[in-house]
C-alpha cells in the first residue's frame, strides 16, 4: 500500500505521544513493504532529513498559533497529499475532521485516529471546547473508519455518537538504552530517582505533582521530563515551584535513547493525565518494568489494572502519602514492575499495534474496513 499519516508534528518524535505513535507505526509498516509518508512541520523537522527508518519524511510549513497549527498544517498535508499517490491516508486527531472531505474529493480512504476528548483539557475555552465537540460529530460522520486507543473512548463515540470504532492502542515495548549518558549528565544514579514525564499541560498536573511532592520527606530526586510551548504560565509555576525543592529536577524535553534512559533506570514513574484514552509514557513506564503511580480515572485504570499504585491529589489515597509509604519501604512494591512489562507484553506491543493499523488500512483499500 503507499500510505499517509497526517495531522501530527511528524518524524522523527520530538514532541510527544502521537509523534512517537507515527514514528513506531510508520517504521513497521515500512519494513512490511508497504511505501509510507509522514507529513512534518517545519518548525520541528530535522533540516534536510527526507527519510526516518524506512519511511519518507514530508516537511510542510504550519501557522505558530495554539488555535490553528495543527489545523493549518493538516490543510496543508491535504493538499499535498492530493496530488501524490497514495491508496489511504491515516488522519491523526479528531480536530482534522473538518478536512476529510478535501481527502474524500480525491477519491482517498480515510482512517481517522481521534485521540482522547481533547474538548476537556482546561487549556481550551468556550469556542475551543465547542470546535472540538463539533470534530467529534464529524469525525463519527466522515470517517471511513474510526480509531481508538482505549475501551473507553470506544465507549463514548458509541454512546455519544452511534458510531463503531476499531480500537488500536499504543505500544509500550520500547528498546532497552544502552549508554547513561542522560543520567551522567544530569547527576543522576541508576534507580535512584522518581520520573514523571507529560507535557506541562493543565489536565496533566506537573504543579499538583510538584507541590505533592515538596510534602515527601527523604532526598530522593524528582525529574520532570516535559514542556509546552502554549503553556507558559503554567511552566512558570511548576519552575516557581522546583525552585523550592533541591530535589525536583526540571529535565526539558528528552527524546530517543536519552528518553529511554531516564525511563528504564527510574525507581518509579508518576503518571497524572486527567484527559485522553492509553497515554503512550505511562504504557512506555510500564513496558520499562518501571513502579507506576497513577491519577485514579477510567482511562487509567483501564490501562494499568492492578499492576501500579492509583492516587488522587487529595484524601486518603493522595499522591504524598503513596510516594512517602513506597519511599520509606520500597520492596513491599518491587513486583508491581514486573506485572506492569508482562501487561504490556500482553496487549501493548507495537508489533501488534502495527498488524492491526495494516489490517484495518488494507481493508479501506479493498473497500471492506474492518470497524
Amino acid at each position: 500500500m503507499r500510505l499517509a499519516i497526517l495531522g501530527t508534528r511528524g518524524i522523527p518524535a520530538r514532541y510527544g505521544g502521537f509523534e512517537t505513535f507515527a514514528e513506531e507505526l510508520s517504521a513497521r509498516l515500512a519494513d512490511a513493504g508497504h511505501d509510507v509518508t509522514v507529513y512534518t512541520r517545519s518548525h520541528v523537522a530535522v533540516p534536510g532529513l527526507t527519510s526516518h527508518r524506512g519511511a519518507r519524511v514530508r516537511v510542510l510549513p504550519a501557522l505558530r498559533a495554539k488555535a490553528f497549527e495543527t489545523l493549518t498544517h493538516t490543510l496543508l498535508s491535504c493538499l499535498d497529499v492530493r496530488r501524490a499517490d497514495t491508496d489511504a491516508v491515516l488522519l491523526c486527531n479528531a480536530a482534522n475532521a473538518p478536512l476529510i472531505p478535501l481527502l474524500h474529493a480525491r477519491g482517498l480512504k480515510v482512517a481517522l485516529n481521534v485521540d482522547g476528548l481533547e474538548r476537556k483539557r482546561r487549556k481550551w475555552g468556550m469556542l475551543g471546547r465547542a470546535y472540538y465537540l463539533l470534530c467529534e460529530r464529524l469525525s463519527a460522520r466522515w470517517a471511513d473508519a474510526v480509531v481508538t486507543d482505549a475501551d473507553v473512548i470506544a465507549r463514548y463515540y458509541r454512546r455519544t455518537w452511534r458510531r463503531d470504532s476499531t480500537m488500536i492502542p499504543y505500544g509500550g515495548d520500547l528498546p532497552h538504552p544502552t549508554t547513561l549518558t542522560a543520567l551522567r549528565r544530569l547527576s543522576l544514579r541508576p534507580e535512584g530517582y522518581l520520573l514523571y514525564v507529560s507535557r506541562f499541560e493543565p489536565e496533566n498536573n506537573p504543579d499538583r505533582v510538584v507541590s505533592a511532592y515538596r510534602e515527601v520527606p527523604g532526598d530522593t530526586p524528582l525529574v520532570l521530563v516535559g514542556s509546552a510551548p502554549y503553556a507558559a504560565a503554567l511552566t512558570r509555576r511548576v519552575r516557581a515551584l522546583a525552585e523550592k525543592d533541591p530535589r525536583v529536577l526540571l529535565a526539558g524535553p528528552v527524546y530517543g535513547e536519552g528518553y529511554r534512559e531516564l525511563l528504564f533506570n527510574a525507581r518509579a514513574y508518576i503518571h497524572a493525565t486527567e484527559v485522553g484514552g492509553t497515554h503512550p509514557a505511562l504504557v512506555e513506564a510500564m513496558g520499562a518494568g518501571r513502579l507506576v503511580f497513577f491519577l485514579d480515572n477510567p482511562p487509567n485504570r483501564e490501562v494499568v489494572r492492578d499492576t501500579g499504585v492509583a492516587f488522587t491529589f487529595g484524601g486518603t489515597r493522595s499522591l504524598q502519602r503513596a510516594l512517602a509509604d513506597f519511599l520509606a519501604a520500597p520492596a513491599r512494591l518491587a513486583q508491581l514492575g514486573d506485572a506492569a512489562r508482562a501487561r504490556v507484553a500482553e496487549a501493548y506491543r507495537w508489533d501488534d499495534v502495527a498488524r492491526a493499523y495494516e489490517r484495518l488500512l488494507e481493508g479501506l483499500c479493498s473497500g471492506n474496513p474492518a470497524g
